[in-house]
């Protein structure tokens, strides 16, 4: 089933999901349904807040074409897409890489945001199965953005001085439209 996204300027996405005891059933059908509300609205990935909920669970679908170079897309090879994630926390990271982002909370809006190159996270799975994955390129991106999002923090926020102020009239109209929180 697809849902409604949630846009900036709705206070949900400050919140701090909360974390899953146990992935239950209706957790997998959630997930189910936040992998088709992601790919309707073609987007590579999705948290709860964004969909209004609080449960930390997020999912992430980049396909291998998204990665820059051979070598990263061996290196993620072995991740299955679409990756869903109960309860994610990032253990490590290392290096770094600079580029564009933008979300589905923030239609039409794009940022350039310095995230690690390199990004290892423990989480569940559907099963409830503790996993720990090792990730590069435009997927170690993903896992950091959706995973902010599960602390409330948004791309914006690591926006360069000039760029959040060059978008800031966009940001403060859509905040106002949508529950005015900033």
């Amino acid at each position: 089933m697809v849902l409604p996204i949630v846009h900036y300027g709705n206070k949900i996405l400050r919140e701090k999901a909360r974390p899953v005891p146990v992935v239950t059933p209706a957790l997998v059908v959630l997930a189910q349904d936040m992998i088709e509300t992601m790919h309707r609205a073609k987007g590579v990935g999705l948290a709860a807040e964004q969909i209004g909920r609080l449960e930390s669970v997020c999912v992430i679908d980049v396909p291998a074409e998204c990665e820059e170079d051979d070598e990263t897309r061996a290196f993620n090879a072995a991740v299955p897409m679409p990756l869903v994630m109960f309860n994610p926390v990032v253990i490590s990271t290392e290096g770094s890489q600079c580029g564009k982002e933008g979300c589905l909370s923030f239609p039409n809006l794009g940022g350039t945001v310095t995230r690690p190159g390199v990004v290892t996270c423990q989480y569940l799975d559907v099963q409830g199965i503790p996993q720990i994955v090792t990730v590069k390129g435009f997927l170690a991106r993903a896992v950091m953005h959706e995973t902010d999002h599960l602390n409330g923090v948004l791309y914006v926020d690591h926006l360069g001085a000039v760029e959040k102020l060059s978008m800031a009239g966009k940001l403060k109209r859509m905040a106002q439209k949508n529950g005015g929180n900033l």
